[in-house]
């Protein structure tokens, strides 16, 4: 039901501020006893000298890193907006998000050495829009032998959602592998009051929407050490999940004073689907000097196939049927990418990179429309047989260059060719959008002194849309109310500037701004049709979009380490501009909706972590958010905060956490709405019941001190990124 809700696109826009899911040949860099470090271009966690590492694991500590945060212990963030990748010992995994988020879940504290935040990345790096990356350091370990961890995991809220997951790691010699397997089961129940129209005609619906998801998946890693200087590396994920009998509720009332009637009706919808992630990737690196000089390539392979059913009913309050549709949409992804990167360093103290990929990707959407009645037979309209294919080259140069020990600069720039091409089979619809993207980078940082650095950083990139927002297919809630796709989307254009203050490797000031062209976001479009109100949900491009924040924080332990406090506090300012007054798809027109708006922002995030036995295996979790209100792009969106609590004790090879999620219940409670100039209205209410309570079990076994295997990195990371799972 993810895609049904016309809502989640909203909740893009609501998580982009409200807390919530992705680095490239990293050089490890010698850490004192300081917990937290501000280096050149990124800030280190080094988890080995923080309290906080004891019998947690690697998702846990990311949620008391300084800078990233999350709001429903799936989703991570970077200064509250900018999304997180994932990388591991400078490597990214091309797994899926469900595959990512399992494997931190099970990846032991004790094995992680540091954690670096980069918020701005330099030009090797392959980001989209204003993304920042979060790179996890393993310890060396280099003793032979097996080691694992056996998770069991209970989650209860709304529904009960039992997991279980299995993580092995094994090193022989030169061979190193490493395994993650979980199998488990997620359901979701969401209600809904949505209210649209005019003075003279309007909708209201209220309902819920069920969403029953079981999932199992996997991966494997693995090393082999051909020699001293180079190395071998292959890595394959797996990702199913189904959907078996979603559903949806809502009873409509339609309003229109123009002849003083009202009328009701009540709209179901039932959903099965099923998807499957495959991913295979190829990597060697061999060293080329005893300086870290280093050349890396890699060739991946994904395979994402997805099928949708959905069979939608409306009806009056008698039960007679009014409408009665089914919809059937499948998506299948193919994509094939090859990536190289030479990295030469002359000295410590002057280091170029340089390096070139090429993604070709081909996407096949065959929707299929069948109106039961009335008409009967398939629905020439709506149905569609959509094939995509995007052909992305990309080269990049960066120069690092460290003039003394208090200043250092990073200069780069990336070029990115793309050529795509879209049809619409036995259909006269047919385009081709070629565009070249120059994007720069730039950084200095200077060290005033021990207790004073300074850092400013300027990037610019591209956000391609999500290929599922390109299929050009509707999404029905109820009759006069859908999601639809639009594959003339164009790729939005970002320039960010940050300027990053350290005080005594404790306090820090983040000042961010960004300007977003061609942003885009799920426009309402609204007209009176035959006495409905029809509201049109489009993925569309609206204009320009400029975003400024500064964020206060600081990361500190008291009392000798018994309670760490990692704050911060988050001030903004966000300028919207444009309108939007046409569907791309058929061309109508509709009363403009206007989004030249702007909105204060503030925001804060406290995380407290109390060590209760003096034995260190008895702790205390107190983590709180607060969102003031504040105007997205659909609306101006209420406030939200959330209270969690966690107890985590450590008896032996065990570790039972237990946790209290949105303890005060206001963690899911969304209100958004919006009154346009030309009168039309929008109101969002949704409730997600996130508030559970959750036990889990961890076991440990085998030889500690085994090295896990390094995270081979996807050449068609970014393409994952776009499948939108």
């Amino acid at each position: 039901m993810r895609k049904i809700l016309f809502t989640a696109a909203l909740l893009t826009s609501l998580f982009s501020y409200s807390q919530e899911e992705k680095t490239k040949d990293i050089e490890e860099v010698k850490m004192t006893k300081k917990v937290l470090q501000k280096k050149s271009d990124r800030l280190v966690f080094d988890v080995a000298n923080s309290p906080v590492a004891k019998g947690s694991n690697a998702f846990e500590l990311l949620k008391e890193t300084p800078l990233i945060s999350t709001s429903d212990n799936a989703n991570l963030k970077i200064l509250g907006k900018n999304d997180a990748i994932i990388y591991i010992n400078g490597r990214k995994s091309n797994m899926s998000a469900e595959a990512v988020l399992e494997m931190l879940k099970n990846t032991p504290s004790e094995n992680i050495q540091k954690i670096e935040v980069i918020t701005v990345p330099s030009s090797e790096f392959q980001v989209e829009s204003n993304q920042g990356i979060i790179n996890i350091v393993m310890k060396k370990k280099k003793y032979d032998g097996m080691s694992g961890t056996w998770k069991l995991e209970n989650k209860q809220g709304y529904y009960n959602n039992p997991n279980t997951s299995v993580s092995l790691n094994y090193k022989k010699d030169k061979l190193t592998v490493s395994t993650n397997t979980y199998v488990g089961k997620w359901s979701e129940y969401n209600t809904y009051i949505l209210s649209n129209g005019t003075d003279t005609s309007s909708n209201l619906s209220v309902g819920n929407t069920i969403n029953p998801n079981a999932y199992v998946g996997g991966n494997i890693n693995a090393d082999y050490e051909i020699s001293d200087k180079q190395i071998l590396g292959i890595s394959y994920s797996l990702n199913l999940n189904k959907t078996k009998d979603g559903s949806s509720y809502f009873r409509n009332i339609i309003t229109d004073l123009s002849n003083n009637s009202t009328r009701e009706n009540i709209t179901t919808n039932n959903q099965n689907d099923h998807s499957a992630n495959h991913s295979l990737n190829l990597n060697y690196e061999i060293k080329t000097d005893t300086l870290g000089s280093k050349l890396s390539l890699n060739a991946a392979y994904l395979n994402f196939n997805q099928k949708t059913k959905n069979v939608n009913k409306t009806s009056d309050v008698n039960g007679v049927t009014l409408a009665n549709f089914n919809q059937s949409i499948p998506q299948q992804i193919d994509n094939l990418g090859f990536m190289a990167d030479y990295i030469q360093k002359f000295n410590k103290n002057l280091t170029l990179s340089v390096g070139g990929s090429y993604n070709k990707t081909k996407t096949d959407n065959d929707t299929q429309f069948v109106n039961i009645l009335p008409p009967t037979g398939i629905d020439d309209n709506q149905s569609n047989h959509f094939i995509y294919d995007e052909n992305i080259v990309g080269v990049y140069a960066t120069l690092e260059k460290s003039f003394n020990d208090k200043v250092s600069t990073k200069l780069g720039t990336r070029l990115e060719l793309t050529k795509s091409e879209g049809s619409v089979i036995d259909k006269d619809e047919h385009f081709t959008r070629d565009y070249n993207s120059f994007l720069p980078y730039a950084s200095v940082n200077y060290a005033i002194n021990k207790n004073h650095n300074v850092t400013y950083s300027f990037s610019s990139r591209v956000r391609r849309p999500s290929f599922w927002e390109l299929n050009p297919s509707r999404i029905y809630l109820t009759q006069t109310n859908y999601v639809q796709n639009n594959p003339f989307m164009k790729a939005s254009q970002y320039y960010n500037q940050e300027l990053n203050y350290m005080y005594k490797n404790t306090y820090f000031l983040v000042l961010n701004t960004s300007l977003v062209k061609d942003a885009s976001d799920q426009i309402p479009l609204q007209k009176v049709e035959n006495g409905n109100t029809v509201l049109r949900y489009i993925r569309t491009n609206f204009g320009e979009k400029q975003e400024f924040s500064a964020t206060l924080g600081f990361q500190k332990n008291f009392y000798n380490g018994i309670w760490s406090a990692n704050y911060t506090t988050t001030f903004g300012h966000n300028v919207f501009k444009g309108s939007v007054d046409t569907d791309p798809i058929t061309g109508e027109t509709f009363p403009a909706f206007n989004l030249n708006k702007s909105t204060n922002l503030f925001h804060i995030q406290a995380n407290n972590n109390i060590r209760l036995s003096s034995k260190k295996d008895l702790f205390l979790g107190v983590n709180y958010f607060y969102l003031a209100p504040q105007q997205i792009s659909i609306g101006k969106l209420s406030t939200i905060q959330s209270l969690d609590i966690s107890v985590r004790k450590i008896w032996n090879n065990w570790t039972f956490l237990f946790e209290a999620n949105d303890v005060l219940n206001t963690g899911s409670k969304y209100n958004i709405t919006d009154v346009q100039s030309n009168g039309y209205y929008n109101n969002v209410r949704k409730n997600e019941y996130r508030r559970m309570l959750a036990l889990t079990a961890t076991y440990t076994f085998g030889n500690q001190k085994t090295q896990k295997a390094r995270n081979i990195e996807g050449a068609n990371k970014d393409i994952k990124n776009r499948t939108g799972n």
